[in-house]
């Protein structure tokens, strides 16, 4: 009976664990978000307005989407601010998603 209870209490810290490695879909609206608003320079009052309104707008959106899908829409933003084309935007891109 011990060991049993012992090998439900090991799973579940080790699922806790697998589950708190892998970036949710809110951490990486946060990154997101902080990312765009580091790239404006903004500061104080003007930074936590903006970061509550992007955390909002894209909030539903960014619900439905899997985190690969959430890199890509990052990594093409990045490239088109950099307005990157052809060979330069595929190495970008490509170097972008591997390192997220």
């Amino acid at each position: 009976m011990k060991a049993i209870c012992f090998i439900a209490g090991l799973a579940a810290i080790v699922s806790s664990y697998v589950t708190a490695a892998e970036p949710g879909v809110q951490q990486q609206k946060m990154t997101q978000c902080n990312h765009q608003a580091g790239e404006k320079s903004l500061k104080g009052d003007d930074r936590k307005t903006f970061m509550q309104g992007c955390l909002k707008k894209e909030g539903s959106n960014m619900e439905k989407m899997t985190p690969q899908q959430i890199r890509m829409k990052t990594c093409n933003a990045q490239a088109g601010e950099k307005s990157l084309k052809g060979a330069d935007r595929k190495t970008f891109m490509s170097t972008c998603l591997k390192k997220s």
